[in-house]
């Protein structure tokens, strides 16, 4: 019986999820009533009219109907779709909440820009394949008036995922499924590797699997900065903070088999002003968690986990932050302008940048040689010891790259399965999810907010159908693991 109240939400739908926080009145209602309340102080105070007694200017709104916690790509996907498909026009005011203005501690502006088909669970390859439709059509989503047309600096290049004799079936059965969902690949024996790019050592390899299109890479900033305009010249607002604390409200509920639930609601979220001790509550309807590495430590802010082990209350957001380094080499001898984002059968990978002759690459760590997260420090001996002698062997013309810089970044790994935490909690019933890709968000991103927006909006999924990414998959043990992380 507990496995239908999870698979139902608990009853959700548009009907039991309204967007207004105050009885009998709206988000204009509510300015109305403010401004007629100031006009009342100002009349009240001798002398000169006073338009302010405290300057508010960087304080976030006292009320907004959905808040999102987390201003990187996928919290500015999602409020740019709930702006787009919202009914009628200006119906919901969105806060978009980001504690790192500068965005440089932020994953988008650290990511490498892929783009791909090439996953093994069909669920990813739709949304790939949504995405790219989005980039490729980019300016007839995130125009704005009197302002310059985006350029993501799209290269097609492609992916190139090489497999030994004992990945070459995965790799096979991974190609099908990308193929039934629409996707263009092929796959190459080593002959045909070598006649397709000379500069490879096939030593290892037993098969490949390319991406003839729609495959490649972009710049990740110039995505954010564009969905960032987009949305606020569609209304939405921005505040520069951190959440610090969700007030809500709990009902008791049992099941059918007698089972006690609480089902709990955010009204307010606290917004921490930074450089300060101050904050801000802000009611709301809708909270939705885009928090990215740190959407975990949110999701706990909002008593999601603390509850007694075993049990859907005491189930955590399996995200954490993992650090991952990305370094930048020069090499004139190495593979040309056809270079496609290549993954080895050990995990490493790169591809070119710029016209330069520069490549950017790297490798994810092993369960045992994960990096601190507590910083962006680069470790420059893993480069040594654990990338570069497989570059090496991979393309002997690396044998004489020159590293000329590196960088760290985070991804928000899920501990569980590696996959995506997309729509509501089944227990705090107004908190979404739109986190945990652990690496593959960015190329992601467009599809997935407007996969949260449909749930906010419709009470389902309508596009691409995303249920296996629910919450609830956590305390069932049904892990949805994708192949294709590196």
């Amino acid at each position: 019986m507990l496995r239908r109240v999870l698979q139902l939400g608990l009853g959700r739908g548009p009907g039991n999820r309204r967007l207004g926080t105050r009885r009998g009145g709206s988000a204009l209602d509510w300015d109305e009533k403010l401004s007629e309340f100031k006009k009342k102080i100002r009349s009240a105070l001798p002398g000169e009219a006073c338009n302010v007694l405290y300057n508010t200017s960087h304080l976030p709104p006292e009320h907004a109907d959905v808040v999102i916690v987390g201003g990187g790509v996928l919290g500015l996907s999602v409020a740019f779709w709930l702006k787009k498909l919202e009914k009628p026009q200006g119906a919901i005011r969105v806060l978009v909440v980001e504690r790192d203005h500068t965005y440089s501690r932020a994953s988008t502006g650290l990511s490498v820009g892929g783009i791909r088909q090439q996953f093994s669970l069909p669920e990813n390859v739709q949304l790939s394949l949504f995405s790219i439709n989005f980039l490729r059509n980019i300016n007839d989503y995130l125009a704005v008036v009197d302002a310059p047309p985006l350029d993501l600096q799209f290269n097609p290049s492609g992916y190139l995922l090489l497999a030994s004799e004992t990945g070459a079936s995965t790799l096979e059965n991974n190609v099908k499924v990308q193929r039934q969902e629409g996707a263009k690949i092929c796959l190459m024996s080593p002959e045909q590797l070598r006649n397709k790019f000379p500069w490879i050592n096939t030593e290892g390899v037993a098969l490949a699997s390319y991406g003839m299109e729609d495959e490649g890479w972009f710049d990740p900033w110039s995505l954010l900065q564009g969905l960032r305009r987009k949305a606020q010249s569609m209304g939405v607002l921005f505040c520069q903070g951190e959440v610090t604390r969700f007030v809500s409200s709990s009902n008791r509920m049992e099941t059918t088999s007698g089972e006690e639930m609480i089902l709990r609601r955010i009204h307010e979220v606290h917004v921490k002003m930074e450089h300060s001790l101050e904050y801000q509550p802000v009611e709301c309807a809708i909270v939705i968690n885009a928090a990215g590495a740190w959407s975990g430590e949110i999701a706990e802010l909002a008593g999601i986990g603390k509850g007694p082990p075993g049990t859907l209350q005491g189930t955590k957001l399996p995200v954490e932050p993992r650090k991952r380094y990305v370094y930048l080499w020069h090499c004139p001898q190495g593979p040309g302008l056809e270079t496609p984002l290549v993954a080895d059968t050990n995990g490493v990978y790169f591809r070119r940048e710029g016209l330069g002759h520069n490549y950017l690459g790297g490798r994810s760590p092993s369960e045992e040689e994960e990096p601190d997260p507590g910083n962006l420090e680069v470790d420059h001996d893993f480069f040594q010891d654990r990338v570069w002698p497989h570059l090496a062997q991979r393309v002997p013309t690396f044998e004489n790259l020159k590293v000329r810089s590196a960088w760290a970044g985070y991804y928000d790994y899920n501990t569980f399965d590696q996959n995506g935490v997309v729509g509501p909690h089944p227990l705090v019933v107004n908190m979404y999810f739109a986190t945990g890709f652990s690496g593959h968000g960015l190329q992601h991103a467009p599809a997935v907010g407007r996969a949260v927006a449909e749930m906010v909006l419709e009470g389902h999924f309508q596009t691409i159908d995303l249920s296996p990414f629910l919450f609830t998959r956590f305390h069932l043990g049904e892990k949805v693991l994708e192949q294709n992380i590196f």
